[in-house]
C-alpha cells in the first residue's frame, strides 16, 4: 500500500508551462556560470534563488540566459532537465517555453537555439520517452514590431517540434498588457501556430487582461490566468470556450506572496469546473519540481486524489500535439492510474 503523497508522486504527468532555462540544475547552472566567467548575484543556492516578488525573479530570470551559450549548452540541458524531471515527478510529455529574444542579445540566432534545444529534446524522448513540443515566447521588454519579426522567424525556420507562440516577461513599465502584441499574435494564427499568454498572474495584474488574451489575441489556452476568479462572467466565458489553464501553485507563494490552502484562487478555478493543469513554471529559481507541485501543492490545496487525476488528464486535453499522440498518452495514464488505485487499497 502506498501513501497518499507517494500516489501523486508517481501518478504520470504533463506539464505545459516549463521555461527551458529553468529546466537547469543547480549544480549545473553554477557550472555553466564558472565555465563562462558569468558572475552570480550570490554564491549558495538559498541567497541564489530567494526573491522578493515577481519583478525581483525576472531580474535573476533574465540573467541566467547568459550562462547558455553554446550548443552543447542547450543540448545538455534539455536532456538532463527531462531525466530529472521523470525521476522527480513521472514527467511523460512537457512543452517549453523558450525566449530566443534574450539570446539575440548575447548574439545567438533563432536557429543557434532552436536546433541544439529540439536535438537534445529529441535525444531525451528517445532515452526516456517524455514527449515534447516548444512554444515560442515573446518578450514584453522587447517591441510590437520585433515580436512580429520573432513570428516571421519561427514561420520561416519551420521546426515541427514548434507549435506555438506565448508571451512572458513584463513590459518596461511593469504590466503585463497582452494587446500590445496583436499583430505578432495574428500573424501567428494565420500560419496555423497555438496561442497562449502570461496573464492574471498577481495581484498587481488585472482580470482584464485575461479577458483581452481570450478575446482579443484569441488564445488557445493562458498560462496562470489567476485574477479570472475576480470576474465571474470572465469564469463563464472561459468554460464557454473551453480555455485551460496552466496553473503553477509554487510560484504563487513566491511571485505573489499567495498561501497555498484551500482559498487559494487555484483551488477556486478547479472548483469552478476550469480546465487547470499543474506545472513548475521555473523549477530552478523556485526550487519545485513536477512532483512537488502535486505532492505538495494540491495537497495543501485540498485537492483529492480523483480531482487529481482529472488535473493530470486535463494536462493531455490542453497539449498543443496531435490528436493520436492524445490518446496514446491518455491510455497510457489510464492504464498507471490502475496500477496505482490497486497500490492503494491493496
Amino acid at each position: 500500500m502506498i501513501s497518499g503523497s507517494d500516489y501523486l508522486q508517481l501518478l504520470p504527468k504533463t506539464e505545459l508551462h516549463c521555461h527551458f532555462a529553468s529546466t537547469l540544475t543547480a549544480p549545473l547552472f553554477i557550472e555553466l556560470a564558472a565555465k563562462y566567467g558569468v558572475e552570480l548575484w550570490a554564491d549558495n543556492a538559498d541567497e541564489l534563488f530567494a526573491f522578493d516578488d515577481l519583478a525581483d525573479f525576472l531580474v535573476a530570470f533574465r540573467a541566467a540566459h547568459d550562462v547558455l551559450r553554446e550548443p552543447d549548452d542547450f543540448a545538455r540541458v534539455a536532456r538532463e532537465g527531462v531525466r530529472h524531471a521523470v525521476a522527480a515527478g513521472n514527467l511523460r510529455y512537457r512543452e517549453y517555453f523558450i525566449n530566443p529574444q534574450y539570446f539575440a542579445a548575447r548574439g545567438l540566432s533563432y536557429a543557434d537555439v532552436i536546433d541544439p534545444l529540439i536535438a537534445g529534446l529529441r535525444q531525451a524522448e528517445r532515452d526516456y520517452g517524455v514527449g515534447f513540443r516548444v512554444v515560442v515566447a515573446i518578450n514584453r521588454q522587447e517591441s510590437p514590431e520585433s515580436a512580429v519579426e520573432l513570428v516571421r522567424q519561427v514561420v520561416a525556420h519551420g521546426a515541427p517540434e514548434v507549435v506555438g507562440i506565448g508571451q512572458d516577461d513584463l513590459t518596461p513599465e511593469g504590466t503585463e498588457d497582452p494587446t500590445r502584441f496583436v499583430a505578432a499574435y495574428r500573424l501567428a494564427r494565420e500560419h496555423g501556430l497555438k496561442l497562449t499568454a502570461h496573464v492574471g498572474e498577481t495581484d498587481n495584474a488585472t482580470p482584464d487582461a485575461v479577458r483581452e488574451a481570450i478575446e482579443v489575441l484569441e488564445c488557445d489556452r493562458l498560462d496562470h490566468g489567476y485574477r479570472i476568479m475576480d470576474d465571474p462572467s470572465l469564469v463563464r466565458l472561459a468554460l464557454t470556450r473551453g480555455i485551460a489553464f496552466t496553473a503553477t501553485p509554487v510560484s504563487t507563494t513566491i511571485c505573489s506572496g499567495w498561501v497555498l490552502d484551500p482559498s487559494h484562487r487555484i483551488r477556486a478555478m478547479i472548483d469552478a469546473g476550469l480546465k487547470v493543469t499543474l506545472s513548475t513554471d521555473d523549477a530552478l529559481f523556485f526550487r519545485t519540481d513536477l512532483g512537488r507541485e502535486y505532492r505538495e501543492g494540491l495537497t495543501l490545496l485540498g485537492v483529492d486524489m480523483d480531482a487529481a487525476k482529472q488535473i493530470a488528464i486535463n494536462g493531455i486535453d490542453a497539449a498543443f500535439c496531435s490528436e493520436d499522440e492524445k490518446a496514446r498518452m491518455r491510455a497510457e495514464f489510464t492504464a498507471q492510474f490502475l496500477a496505482l488505485d490497486t497500490l492503494r487499497v491493496a
